[in-house]
């Protein structure tokens, strides 16, 4: 069991970091566990629902307040350079959900007044305290 937990970090630190979206993470922590666990539980079922059940726990509760902390030490730079730039969607961003754009190699939190998918080119035409307001590329 020890090889397949370590299988399992280090496949999802790999899937991570190729997308630096703070999902995985979670369940790389979770992982961890369960490796500990398998010196005290011989059931695999009781390793994998502690697995799924703490990483999704990570997830929801800590992945919001990281999200806010990055994007607070994000506002910090001179980021005024920004306005005028292109960047592509990397999370749906609607009127009422907040998304993602990769703009000048940085992932940042996007707000728009229109619902643009995923992939989409955008333009960057504010900034709203530690978010991007983007618009559709005409």
């Amino acid at each position: 069991m020890v090889y397949i937990w370590l299988t399992i970090v280090v496949l999802l630190t790999i899937v991570e970091l190729m997308t630096i979206h703070l999902t995985t993470v979670w369940f790389v922590a979770s992982a961890l566990v369960a490796l500990v666990l398998t010196f005290f539980v011989d059931s695999f079922t009781i390793q994998f629902t502690v697995f799924i059940l703490l990483g999704i726990i990570l997830l929801i509760t800590t992945r919001p307040t990281l999200l806010k902390m990055l994007a607070k030490h994000r506002s910090k730079k001179s980021i005024t350079h920004l306005i005028g730039m292109r960047g592509q969607v990397i999370e749906p961003i609607d009127k009422e959900q907040l998304g993602e754009v990769k703009v000048d190699g940085i992932i940042w939190i996007a707000e728009a007044d229109e619902e643009i998918s995923f992939g989409t080119y955008v333009t960057v035409i504010e900034l709203n305290d530690n978010k991007l307001k983007v618009r559709h590329e005409s």
